[in-house]
């Protein structure tokens, strides 16, 4: 590999300055951390575990609403969605009257650390899983940016490079498959190999973690494979850091039917009409989760009502968190002006959604297992390379998985 820029550079508040190695990190999307502790105790993660050792593993707060564009728009920014922006995948754009996804840098309100380290002389890789998050995390970047989802699209002028599978040696994958994330970590390692990148983010899918609870074979299996590729970043001379974007939770009764609130029916059927409930977990991606997970927001036509209406819902089974505007701006760190007149969080066994036919879990692979309230916040960080002192206190505080590239550039030695 050539020589690796050294140069340092300011985002967003924090200096980086990175060391001549390459530089990794991995969103392991829904990687709650019984998922490591299980495939370790059955002997198959043996180079995430001598991570662990020699470098750094402890756990660290996620963004709320614990949903993926919202984590994953937070650790390429290193600030909170109330700067960023970018507080859920779906949203109600109150300018435009329109419910929207929110899959576009247009409503990224922060720089990149990927493109401020290009622009320092890093040659920097995006690649991640999911297509939705491609344009978000290629904000303003000079560099290589593509998605395993459509990996045979991959083009010089649009994407930093061609021929993506032939330079990774794998066709492009299923979305719906452990393949997906392997693909992006199989990436990852050819980027460097090949001299074309010495700085990465790789972001993950989660369909795994939806499909299958954590001592399940399929999912021993598919982090064993994890596992060996992130020790072939390790042996490229990378440093890596990895964290998840948020944890994972079966949403299910003691049957194991479904255990859903469909706020919107619940609130019209208590004080009529005027509320449009908003999901923000929405997205594309139709067999994880159904459009359910456990954070809402509300809006409301009658401003009037919302003491009545918040302290009602405070009180249903299943709910754990009501909060207004102004608290949610504050306690839950989200931009004033893209969220509702009320958030509602649920209790870790409990989805919370709008009404039935809003959603469809015909179309899920499993059980329903999913995320996005208090129960999914925290999530593993592990470091491959010793922490210095500075960093190994700031361990012990309360740092946030969007830190995960301050931790890896600046904290290790």
């Amino acid at each position: 590999m050539s020589s690796i820029s050294t140069a340092s550079f300011s985002v967003n508040g924090i200096t980086f300055n990175p060391p001549a190695k390459p530089i990794v990190v991995i969103c392991i999307d829904g990687s709650a951390d019984e998922y490591l502790d299980i495939t370790a105790a059955h002997g198959r993660l043996p180079n995430l575990q001598q991570m662990s050792k020699t470098g750094f593993r402890g756990m660290v707060r996620g963004a709320l609403p614990s949903f993926t564009n919202v984590n994953n728009s937070s650790i390429v920014t290193g600030v909170s969605p109330a700067v960023h922006g970018i507080c859920g995948n779906f949203f109600y754009d109150a300018e435009k009257d329109q419910e929207v996804m929110m899959n576009s840098s247009e409503y990224l309100r922060a720089e990149t650390i990927l493109a401020a380290a290009a622009n320092a002389g890093r040659k920097v890789a995006v690649v991640t899983a999911k297509e939705k998050l491609r344009d978000i995390l290629s904000y303003k970047l000079n560099g290589i940016a593509f998605s395993a989802e459509k990996a045979n699209l991959a083009k010089k002028e649009t994407h930093g490079l061609d021929d993506a599978e032939k330079i990774v040696g794998y066709v492009t994958p299923a979305i719906y498959s452990a393949d997906a994330s392997l693909f992006v970590l199989r990436a990852g390692v050819a980027l460097i190999q090949k001299g074309l990148a010495d700085f990465l983010y790789l972001s993950l899918t989660d369909y795994m973690q939806h499909t299958y609870a954590p001592e399940t074979e399929a999912s021993l299996a598919f982090y064993e494979q994890m596992d060996a590729e992130i020790g072939k970043l390790v042996q490229a001379g990378a440093i890596v850091g990895a964290t998840a974007d948020h944890g994972m939770n079966p949403k299910v009764k003691a049957n194991g039917e479904p255990n859903v609130l469909f706020v919107e029916d619940m609130l019209e059927a208590e004080f009529g009409k005027g509320f449009r409930v908003i999901c923000p977990i929405t997205d594309p991606y139709v067999k994880h989760h159904g459009a359910l997970g456990s954070y809402v927001v509300v809006h409301l036509s009658d401003k009037q009502k919302l003491n009545e209406v918040k302290s009602w819902l405070s009180l249903q089974p299943g709910i754990t968190e009501v909060h207004d505007k102004a608290t949610a701006t504050r306690l839950l760190e989200q931009p004033e002006d893209r969220t509702g007149d009320l958030v509602v969080l649920s209790a870790r066994d409990v989805v919370v959604g709008r009404r039935p036919q809003y959603h469809n879990l015909s179309a899920l692979d499993g059980t329903l297992r999913s995320h996005g309230g208090r129960y999914e916040e925290m999530v593993p960080l592990i470091i491959s390379h010793p922490l210095n002192a500075a960093y190994q206190m700031k361990a012990w505080g309360d740092p946030r998985n969007f830190d995960v590239f301050d931790f890896t550039v600046n904290g290790t030695r």
